[in-house]
């Protein structure tokens, strides 16, 4: 079996994939720091349930720093390096996007240059699907353009995806990019919609909708992000894939359903929309269908019954997570 480093293993997308990886009988080295940009309980709950599999060993690093990212390397070789660490969200990245330059581009160049450095064979970078702007038609392709990005988020994932080709071109380093959908599932980020409106409902909050809740959004499930992430490592030279699920949902829908599955009807408070924001989102798929042999397999319905299910077991600490702008 084989060896892998994932970036950002105590976040939800790269823990569930460090998951994946574990079992399929790999070792993973996960690095994450452990920042406070949401809740750190989160990242603890998740970094608890790693750290007792089997195969699985952790160190506290800042893919920023490059001494820092170099040290916790050490002198491991690696199949493949998944780099999912990064700054997430497009509201907190307009109050603070040097935070965002610097975990999504500097440190994305510091793995890449390691990975040159240290003759990696093979990288997964993640992007996002805010790179797609307002301005593309739907669904969106691969080949749109992304010269218009609308928050120092989106810019800074598609500098990164930028440097990702230049480093493919210089030194024939095999990458692929992958643009995530709106990815949700159990301990999800609080700072997005779907935590937000569980938490929110069960305990008599306000639902707070930023714009007038029509909004669409390709939700997709974190456990199909996985199964495509890790499908991902096979050898594709340069590629750029989107992993969405295919089917764009308005926020309104996502409310009734969450509403009808806890048994309380919800209290809306509407707030402009963020400028930052998409109208919608809606992945073209071909792509991962014919390059990675993937396609998503979960519902709407149960993704969001499982982010009920686990709302509700880990609710003594959950519902104190903060879920405020």
């Amino acid at each position: 079996m084989a060896r892998y480093l994932v970036t950002g293993a105590a976040g939800f997308i790269g823990s569930v994939v460090a998951q994946g990886l574990l079992q399929q009988g790999h070792q993973v080295v996960g690095l994450d720091n452990l920042n406070d940009a949401y809740d750190p309980r989160l990242k603890t709950w998740r970094l608890e349930r790693l750290s007792a599999q089997p195969g699985f060993s952790f160190a506290r690093a800042d893919i920023s720093d490059p001494q820092d990212l170099e040290r916790a390397w050490g002198g491991q070789t690696y199949a493949a390096v998944l780099n999912l660490a990064a700054r997430a969200g497009v509201r907190p990245s307009m109050r603070d996007p040097m935070a965002y330059a610097r975990a999504n581009l500097i440190g994305a160049l510091n793995v890449l240059d390691l990975c040159k450095r240290r003759e990696v064979p093979k990288l997964v970078q993640a992007s996002t699907s805010s790179l797609y702007g307002a301005h593309n038609p739907r669904p969106f392709r691969e080949d749109a353009d992304i010269s218009r990005p609308l928050s120092p988020y989106a810019a800074s994932k598609g500098a990164a995806e930028l440097m990702c080709h230049s480093y493919h071109h210089l030194f024939g380093l095999n990458v692929t990019v992958l643009r995530y959908f709106t990815v949700f599932g159990p301990a999800g980020r609080p700072d997005m919609v779907i935590f937000r409106f569980v938490q929110w409902i069960h305990e008599g909050q306000p639902v707070v909708i930023y714009g007038d809740g029509n909004q669409e959004r390709d939700f997709t499930y974190v456990q199909d992000i996985a199964e495509g992430t890790i499908a991902a490592l096979r050898p594709t030279g340069f590629q750029v894939i989107n992993l969405g699920s295919d089917r764009p949902t308005a926020l309104s829908r996502v409310l009734s359903l969450l509403e009808a599955m806890i048994g309380r009807k919800a209290e809306v408070l509407t707030q402009p929309a963020a400028p930052g924001d998409v109208r919608a989102t809606w992945a073209d798929i071909q792509q991962a269908q014919q390059l990675l042999d993937w396609r998503p397999s979960t519902s709407l319905e149960d993704g969001l019954s499982a982010c009920v299910a686990w709302y509700r077991q880990e609710r003594d600490w959950a519902r104190s997570i903060p879920t405020t702008d």
